[in-house]
């Protein structure tokens, strides 16, 4: 039997009981995967990460739902190196080593975490006639993520209040031919607003999604000039993402407080 220390941490917030809890764990070897999804799915958040370090000073990143383990998670990135700057006293920048995104960056400035995130493609394409009917709102356009292993429709709206009243059937969006559904419209107090719908991700909706952001800002960039911008998804929960547009990268800082400290045990044939 032995324990590996876990934290959850409200990313995107610098509330607790808001934002987006993610669950970090750390430790020191990969055990098989089984056990990483079976943790990800005792944890019941959206995304538990999981931390390996390497000789180099980096950590090893892996992000994993109740399900399925995803190739990009921004709020739990957040999360980690929150854990590592706090809870262990280690000294920013953090690089994470991840198996599909690449090495990931993250900053400190104050309480201000950033990401440094790759930039997704925003194509032409999506059905806006089933995004409408599985949202129950008029969508203005459609376009297409293409993402290895999490293909995602990005839904237009024609407001800030249409994204924020949807009443969704996740069955129906769990049906569209994508794998997740991002909903945005322009902002009222803010650059752009979000939801994020991922129930084939064992996620029916996200609090406040990093990742999305990788094609929300090149897309809001094209629609509105610039390249900086404060967006907030609007979830329940809610939080505040700033972001900044740098080439093929995407920039998302954020806040994030502690709310858990403990230890997960494991049986020695785990």
């Amino acid at each position: 039997m032995s324990q590996r220390p876990i934290f959850q941490v409200d990313a995107f917030t610098n509330r607790r009981f808001a934002g987006n809890p993610a669950a970090v764990v750390l430790l020191e070897s990969w055990p098989a995967d089984r056990l990483l999804q079976a943790i990800g799915a005792e944890n019941n958040l959206a995304e538990t990460a999981f931390l390996v370090p390497q000789a180099d000073g980096s950590h090893e990143l892996r992000w994993f739902t109740p399900t399925v383990e995803v190739p990009l998670c921004g709020h739990a990135t957040l999360a980690s190196a929150l854990v590592l700057a706090q809870e262990y006293g280690l000294e920013p920048p953090f690089r994470f080593r991840t198996r599909k995104s690449g090495v990931l960056t993250v900053t400190r400035e104050g309480s201000l975490y950033t990401l440094d995130l790759p930039r997704r493609r925003v194509d032409a394409g999506g059905d806006a006639d089933a995004v409408s009917r599985a949202i129950g709102a008029k969508v203005v356009e459609t376009r297409l993520v293409p993402v290895d292993g999490d293909e995602t429709v990005l839904a237009v709206l024609a407001d800030a209040g249409a994204v924020l009243s949807l009443r969704p059937d996740i069955g129906a969006i769990a049906a569209l031919d994508a794998r997740s559904l991002i909903v945005t419209a322009r902002g009222d107090d803010v650059d752009f607003v979000s939801r994020y719908f991922a129930p084939r991700h064992g996620i029916d909706e996200d609090p406040v999604t990093g990742s999305t952001h990788c094609a929300l800002v090149p897309y809001w960039a094209e629609q509105l000039g610039g390249t900086q911008f404060t967006a907030r998804q609007v979830s329940p929960r809610g939080g505040i993402l700033h972001c900044r547009l740098a080439g093929d990268r995407v920039i998302v800082a954020g806040e994030g407080v502690i709310y858990l400290r403990g230890s997960i045990v494991l049986d020695g044939d785990d």
